[in-house]
């Protein structure tokens, strides 16, 4: 589920203002994945963390349901209670995700070998990619048949079936090596953090980063808004901007899966950055369409570039037994990516875009520091 194009796009068909499109982006892209800090040092207890993953994909499975379920009768429900209940549905969905992502990475990170990484990494947005590629023309065909919000509904009902065909596969995992790091309690975490912290240079620029770069997931809703209102596109074309973000997401990842072994997280980093500024500056092509398809086929780019190498380099500062503890860490890291999208929500609302867009380019370019850094080596 491409929570980042379809759910602002969504949110602004029923009557949704900037404001309230920058609370429910920071929701998405930063204040859930927050949240992992406060998830971490539970988990961290349990020697076999499968059982956390699958409750965290059940409920996003279920909040899916539910988006559907609630869209079919939005009819007879007052449009400020619609609002309010796709806000409580999708931090549900959006929470979820960052509590199955704490076990998902400790489990990934000591089932597969060092050196398989960029390749399983490469090859997994890939195959996501394509997934979402064939939800995506079914997206594209449910938003065309009937208006909002029945066109959404279809939509999430495709969206719950094609995650829960793609969960089945978690259930017959198997979780061989245990991992365990104990947390007695919140002043014992928050020891160990400062401790990470001290030993672990590499850790403070990791979160430098992700605090910076992280931004870059969230500016799509905004240029979602940007053609809504400055060029009234219907929601039809959501349909469009969805399909083309894959495309580039699922050729940057074939592309890179090709040359697994012959890049480095240091230059996928570079490159991610420099994608990013691209984005608003391809708002001055003079034809409208274009310039807007074209921002989603490089905002496909940057999020298979931002996931691969966030995840790898994570990987490759932390170790088995605390790994879960730094997915924890690295919530903390989503603090700008949470408030950024309120600030841009309230600076759209009174001084318009451009300023907005000048923060977001300077935000992105200060992450060069991070990534110099950071050193990256493999």
């Amino acid at each position: 589920m491409d929570v980042d194009t379809v759910i602002p796009a969504m949110l602004v068909d029923a009557g949704g203002s900037a404001i309230q499109i920058g609370i429910l982006t920071a929701i998405m892209m930063g204040g859930s994945s927050f949240t992992q800090l406060i998830f971490a040092p539970f988990i961290s207890n349990y020697a076999y963390k499968k059982k956390f993953l699958l409750i965290g994909i059940n409920s996003r499975i279920l909040a899916l349901f539910g988006m559907g379920i609630m869209l079919f009768y939005s009819a007879a429900i007052n449009p400020s209670m619609v609002i309010w209940l796709i806000f409580l549905l999708i931090t549900i969905f959006s929470i979820s995700g960052a509590f199955a992502n704490i076990s998902y990475t400790d489990i990934f990170g000591k089932s597969v070998l060092q050196e398989s990484r960029k390749p399983f990494f490469s090859l997994k947005q890939v195959v996501n990619g394509t997934l979402l590629f064939i939800s995506a023309l079914l997206a594209k065909k449910a938003l065309g048949i009937t208006d909002y919000p029945y066109n959404y509904g279809y939509m999430f009902f495709v969206a719950f079936g094609a995650l829960f065909v793609a969960s089945l596969g978690f259930w017959n995992l198997k979780e061989v090596v245990p991992s365990k790091m104990k947390v007695s309690s919140p002043s014992h975490f928050l020891s160990l953090i400062k401790a990470e912290l001290k030993s672990n240079p590499r850790l403070k620029y990791f979160l430098g980063f992700i605090n910076t770069m992280g931004i870059s997931i969230s500016l799509l809703p905004f240029i979602i808004l940007f053609g809504k209102e400055i060029y009234h596109t219907e929601s039809t074309a959501t349909g469009w901007f969805l399909l083309f973000k894959i495309i580039g997401s699922v050729t940057t990842g074939f592309i890179l899966f090709l040359l697994a072994g012959k890049y480095k997280y240091r230059n996928l980093l570079y490159g991610g950055a420099l994608f990013s500024v691209l984005m608003p500056l391809l708002l001055f092509i003079p034809v409208h369409m274009p310039a807007l398809i074209t921002i989603f086929v490089v905002g496909g780019v940057v999020f298979t570039a931002y996931s691969i190498s966030m995840n790898g380099v994570l990987l490759e500062i932390s170790g088995t037994a605390n790994r879960a503890l730094y997915t924890g860490i690295a919530g903390a890291g989503n603090i700008l990516p949470a408030v950024f999208p309120l600030l841009g929500g309230y600076i759209i609302k009174h001084y318009g875009f451009t300023p907005f867009f000048i923060l977001y380019s300077l935000t992105i370019l200060s992450s060069l520091y991070f990534i110099y850094k950071l050193n990256c080596k493999k």
